[in-house]
């Protein structure tokens, strides 16, 4: 379908903001994506020539998306998008074209993060049966994903390359296309290396590169993971909303409550920035508070209140 007249003006702008994304920045092809269809949305509901663009005309179309409903993550990816066009355009020479930069980010509600407890996950890592190769990949990625605390989306994209079995580690590719090694522990280990002996040769040839399968011998998706964790979670009966999101949470929490370094954490999530690890802090806080009140003889009462 073709574009409309009026943000036709705008194709090269938004050719030149593709290759800034995907060339100088090594934005994701999913960001990439995202980030081309929001700014086009903007434009076709701007129809202005292309030019500065007024701080007014930006806050105008938030204001309008927000009484449509759009949640305020959603706005908020929208005006990062319109903030990132505005930097690939200045890398061009051009004038400021948008006023973005200057357009604040909606507050976020601070919400935290749903996990299990560590009786929970110990039980759901029980539920895999071992009788079939789809129960014997089931273990091994619900082992690693809590042994590692990667995202459903860098599980995925896992090869059998990026595995060392014999140092524990695996070789991620994160956001923004930056890679990490992430370690990960013994019981991880031994599933993960029973789904390659045993699991893995019934599923996929030896061509695949990809790590995890599906019943058909293809590279899994994001989607069946959730429908796999889905099953399990029925299976226990654990009314809790999880999704294997909530899995990363997991590993972060019981990580923080064992003692680990907040930093430590940080490097091993991917996060680029402290305050994205930050908000795991809550839950170890409300642990280390039962702890002292089980430990110390003048503990109680204790109150304990919530930043």
């Amino acid at each position: 379908m073709e574009d409309s007249p009026e943000v036709r003006p705008w194709e090269q702008a938004l050719l030149h903001f593709a290759c800034w994304m995907s060339l100088q920045r090594n934005y994701s092809p999913n960001t990439v994506r995202a980030y081309l269809a929001d700014v086009h949305s903007f434009l076709e509901s701007y129809r202005g020539a292309p030019g500065p663009i007024p701080s007014h005309v930006i806050r105008a179309y938030l204001a309008t998306l927000m009484a449509k409903g759009f949640e305020k993550k959603s706005i908020a990816r929208k005006v990062s998008a319109l903030r990132a066009f505005h930097r690939a355009l200045r890398t061009q020479g051009s004038e400021d074209m948008s006023a973005a930069v200057h357009v604040s980010l909606p507050k976020m509600d601070r919400k935290l993060p749903s996990f299990l407890t560590i009786d929970e996950m110990h039980e759901l890592l029980k539920s895999p049966s071992h009788s079939s190769p789809l129960g014997i990949r089931d273990q091994a990625i619900l082992e690693f994903l809590y042994a590692t605390g990667i995202r459903v989306s860098e599980c995925v994209a896992l090869n059998v390359s990026d595995l060392d079995l014999r140092m524990h580690s695996i070789r991620i590719m994160g956001k923004g296309r930056k890679e990490r090694v992430v370690l990960f522990g013994r019981k991880a280990a031994d599933a993960v290396a029973d789904y390659l002996a045993r699991g893995r040769p019934k599923l996929a040839d030896a061509n695949e590169k990809a790590l995890f399968v599906n019943r058909n011998g293809g590279r899994l998706t994001d989607r069946s993971v959730r429908r796999l964790l889905d099953r399990y979670i029925e299976q226990l009966a654990i009314t809790k909303q999880i999704s294997p999101h909530s899995i990363r949470h997991t590993f972060a929490t019981h990580m923080l409550e064992g003692g680990a370094d907040l930093r430590v954490v940080q490097e091993l999530l991917g996060h680029a920035s402290l305050s994205s690890t930050q908000i795991y802090t809550h839950t170890a806080r409300e642990h280390l508070v039962r702890v002292y009140e089980a430990a110390h003889p003048r503990a109680h009462p204790l109150h304990f209140t919530a930043e």
